[in-house]
């Protein structure tokens, strides 16, 4: 039974946690359910202590255009709307602009106007390969302004996938050589696919970082990525399943780390790897006590 003094406290812990790798419904896309999800994840957020989601829309996520190859117009009304919540939401919420880069002008055009409107990283889906020399633009465009770029990865890709052009971890390698002044996020290593094989890819990657999202919770598979990484370049996150993401965050305090390498996936590589100051006013908050909402059901 909680007592009063556990049931302020959120199920993550009192230490700042922010979730690098977040997403939202609009209403332009196939659920109905859309604000009811976005309020649910916000409140499971709050529940669980995340202090700021660093979210991004991909289009209209399959509905109008095929969700890793959003049409130029999907995109951008998805970015706005993006770009609109995480104004509306403050602290709480920021932004990274989405883009397909098959559709290069109109992939540096959002870049321009989302940073312009506060927008702190760049997210790349599955519209080419990691390592297509048609993202060099969209890396460039990284280093000018010190954002990240989230990628999304399958760990270790055997063949090609329906719907997407998925990258594994060599093809990233292979792009944060080529762009050593960007840091890259290697998404989701519990994402799916053989995240052993990701480890020895990027290891010589320095400004390659990775996330703990997905629905994979295997064990040994963060104890590796500590053996092989190291604690400065990974960063806890949730995706879209923030029930097994704290899950994976209860794994934080069971692997021998030390509580410095803790804080260090939690919160402070994402506020290193960010614009400066793009976590201030969440990271004041957590000096009070956070507050508990109810997840909706």
């Amino acid at each position: 039974m909680q007592t009063p003094s556990t049931a302020a406290l959120p199920l993550g812990g009192s230490l700042p946690l922010i979730d690098p790798h977040a997403h939202f419904h609009t209403p332009f896309t196939n659920r109905v359910d859309w604000a009811r999800y976005n309020a649910s994840r916000l409140a499971a957020g709050d529940r669980i202590g995340v202090l700021s989601h660093v979210a991004s829309v991909l289009g209209t996520w399959g509905h109008t255009s095929p969700t890793y190859f959003s049409s130029p117009a999907d995109q951008s009304q998805a970015n706005r709307w993006m770009l609109d919540f995480a104004e509306a939401q403050g602290a709480r919420v920021r932004a990274y602009v989405a883009v397909n880069p098959n559709f290069t002008q109109h992939a540096v055009a959002e870049i321009e106007y989302a940073m312009s409107r506060g927008a702190i990283g760049i997210k790349l889906a599955a519209g080419r390969r990691a390592d297509d020399v048609l993202l060099d633009d969209v890396a460039q465009l990284a280093a000018e302004h010190g954002v990240p770029i989230l990628q999304h990865i399958w760990q270790h890709r055997r063949r090609d996938w329906p719907n997407q052009d998925a990258s594994d971890g060599i093809d990233l390698a292979r792009m944060a050589t080529r762009h050593p002044r960007v840091t890259f996020l290697l998404a989701h290593i519990g994402g799916g696919g053989d995240w052993a094989h990701t480890f020895p890819a990027v290891v010589d990657n320095p400004n390659i970082v990775m996330d703990l999202s997905g629905s994979g919770i295997d064990r040994g598979m963060i104890d590796e990525a500590l053996r092989w990484i190291g604690a400065s370049r990974i960063l806890w996150a949730a995706d879209l399943t923030l029930c097994t993401a704290l899950t994976k965050l209860f794994a934080l305090d069971h692997l021998g780390a030390s509580e410095a390498e803790i804080a260090q996936m939690r919160w402070q590589n994402a506020v290193r790897i960010f614009p400066a100051g793009a976590f201030d006013a969440a990271l004041a908050a957590s000096k009070s006590p956070l507050p508990i909402s109810e997840v909706a059901q």
